[in-house]
């Protein structure tokens, strides 16, 4: 009867616990194999639609350009002249003249004053409004003039290039005119204003 209650020589094992324990990692491992493979099929859909949107525009963009191309083809000469000059006009019309000339007049010595001012050219670099001009003035102080472009070269605003120089002769006064070529980008912030005086008949100013 003793020997029946002493279990010592039979210990207790469960096999089924393990096999158990085995199936629930296997499951596990399947469900993460199973969503790994989804989310790299919808990751592999979603780069074929992206490859398929990105050909979709370059051939698009490739249409425009020939279409442009052959647009411009077709333009007579007098066609492609107003469209330049349309340009401009925009451009005209976006640059803030007044500026302009505050920006010059805080350059000026009071031995310099302007005889001319001509804008020959207003364009977009960098996104930037530019403008090139064709800018006189009188003086009979040499020095006073080299010290002004060397001001405006300094300004950061103004690239000021000495183009001629014309001696000027009346009954009582001699003086000279001095001829500069301007490229004048205005400071960054500025508001343009609508109003702002010499836009018109091309943006010259005499």
């Amino acid at each position: 009867m003793i020997n029946k209650l002493n279990l010592s020589s039979q210990p207790f094992r469960n096999r089924t616990l393990p096999y158990l324990l085995a199936l629930l990692l296997l499951a596990f491992a399947v469900a993460g194999a199973v969503l790994s493979f989804v989310s790299l099929r919808r990751t592999t859909a979603e780069n074929e639609i992206a490859k398929a949107d990105v050909a979709k525009m370059d051939a698009e963009l490739k249409q425009l350009k020939d279409s442009a191309a052959t647009i411009k083809q077709q333009l007579t000469p007098e066609d492609q002249s107003l469209l330049i000059a349309a340009h401009k006009l925009v451009a005209n019309k976006s640059f803030g003249w007044s500026r302009l000339f505050a920006d010059l007049e805080s350059l000026l010595p009071g031995t310099v004053s302007v005889s001319r001012i001509v804008v020959e050219n207003v364009y977009q670099d960098n996104q930037q409004t530019k403008a090139e001009l064709e800018f006189a003035v009188l003086s009979r102080d040499y020095p006073g003039v080299m010290s002004m472009i060397e001001r405006m070269n300094n300004s950061g605003i103004f690239q000021a290039e000495l183009r001629g120089q014309d001696l000027q002769k009346t009954d009582s006064i001699t003086y000279t005119e001095y001829t500069l070529r301007l490229i004048y980008t205005p400071r960054s912030g500025f508001n343009n204003a609508p109003t702002d005086v010499a836009q018109t008949q091309g943006g010259n100013a005499q």
